[in-house]
C-alpha cells in the first residue's frame, strides 16, 4: 500500500472519530510490506483519555500485532501533524517514517512548531513525508472547526 492509499484509509478513521463528535483526526501503522497494523482515530472525548490521539491509539495496536513496543520498519500514516506527545512516542516506538497530511502550525511537532522527531539529541529520527493529501486532510479539520464556531 502507497502513502496516498494509507491517508485515504486515515481519512476514513477521521471520518469516524469527526462523526462522533471527535476531532476528525485518523491514523494508520503500516508495516515493511506496506500491511496495516493498526489504525483508529481520535477517543479522547468518548474515552475521557487525554492520550487517546489517533497516532498513539494506531500505535498501540500496531505494537500489539507485532507484539513489541519496537516498531522499526513502520510507517506511521496520519490526516494532522503531530503534536509534541504523539511525536515523542513515535520516536520511543521507533517508528521509522512519518507521513503527515495537514500541517498543524500552532501544535505541530514534526516541522511546524516544534521538530520533534529530527532533534540530533535524540537516538532515533524517523524520515518525514508531508503533504499527502495535504489539502483534503486540511479540509476536514476546517469543516469540523467551522461548524462548531459560535457566530
Amino acid at each position: 500500500m502507497n502513502a496516498t492509499e494509507a491517508m485515504r484509509l486515515a481519512l476514513a478513521e477521521a471520518a469516524t472519530a469527526g462523526a462522533r463528535g471527535e476531532v476528525p483526526v485518523g491514523a494508520v501503522v503500516l508495516d515493511e510490506h506496506g500491511e496495516v497494523l493498526g489504525r483508529a482515530g481520535n477517543d479522547r472525548e468518548s474515552s475521557a483519555d487525554p492520550t487517546a490521539h489517533a497516532e498513539i491509539l494506531a500505535v498501540r495496536q500496531a505494537a500489539r500485532a507485532r507484539g513489541t513496543w519496537r516498531l522499526n520498519g513502520c510507517t506511521l500514516v496520519v490526516t494532522l501533524e503531530p503534536c509534541t506527545m504523539c511525536a515523542g512516542a513515535l520516536v520511543l516506538a521507533r517508528v521509522d517514517r512519518i507521513v503527515y497530511g495537514a500541517v498543524d502550525p500552532k501544535a505541530g511537532a514534526v516541522g511546524s512548531l516544534w521538530d520533534v522527531v529530527r532533534d540530533r539529541r535524540l537516538n532515533h529520527r524517523p524520515e518525514v513525508v508531508m503533504g499527502v493529501l495535504g489539502e483534503e486532510c486540511s479540509a476536514v479539520l476546517k469543516e469540523f472547526f467551522g461548524t462548531r464556531r459560535i457566530r
